[in-house]
């Protein structure tokens, strides 16, 4: 595992990285979007080291969570915001850990109520064992090898921060 303390250098290679693939799929002017809160957080570093001309989009999936009847609502729910359109974009979607796959796969639900894109690619800044969905990331900034009873969580938005805490 990579130093994740080292955000700012994570940022930096997987702006890289992304850069990157959208030269080589070809798609020109790419929208990004950021999953709140932490997702947005990245979306906003990434988005300006990518100099990107679109206004940075944002999705809230409070309401396309599978396990709200689990776990509750969540107590801040922010509307979602996409100032362009999703039909045929090419987006990049951006979250700060990826664990389970669920956010994902309810991000990617609520975007296609909005449009049908042209092409995902997902940027993580941490991606971290305990896959229950089958979702990889396109980019990821540092993998983590955690055990069952830690957790890992982005703190911010000024300085981000990585912390890793015991569960029971």
């Amino acid at each position: 595992m990579n130093d994740l303390n080292n955000i700012p250098v994570m940022l930096d290679n997987m702006a890289h990285e992304l850069a990157r693939l959208v030269e080589q799929s070809g798609c020109d002017n790419p929208a990004m979007v950021g999953i709140h809160t932490g997702g947005v957080w990245v979306a906003e570093e990434l988005h300006r080291r990518l100099g990107l001309s679109e206004p940075l989009g944002s999705l809230d999936i409070s309401f396309y969570r599978d396990d709200f009847t689990r776990i509750g609502m969540n107590p801040v729910v922010r509307p979602s915001r996409l100032p362009f359109s999703i039909d045929d974009r090419h987006i990049i979607l951006v979250d700060d850990v990826l664990h389970t796959g669920r956010t994902i796969r309810a991000a990617m639900n609520e975007l296609f109520d909005y449009g049908r894109p042209a092409s995902i690619l997902l940027a993580t800044l941490v991606e971290r064992d305990g896959r229950e969905l089958p979702i990889q990331a396109n980019v990821v900034g540092n993998h983590a090898r955690l055990s069952a009873t830690q957790h890992i969580k982005l703190l911010g938005p000024e300085p981000l921060a990585l912390e890793i805490k015991q569960v029971s």
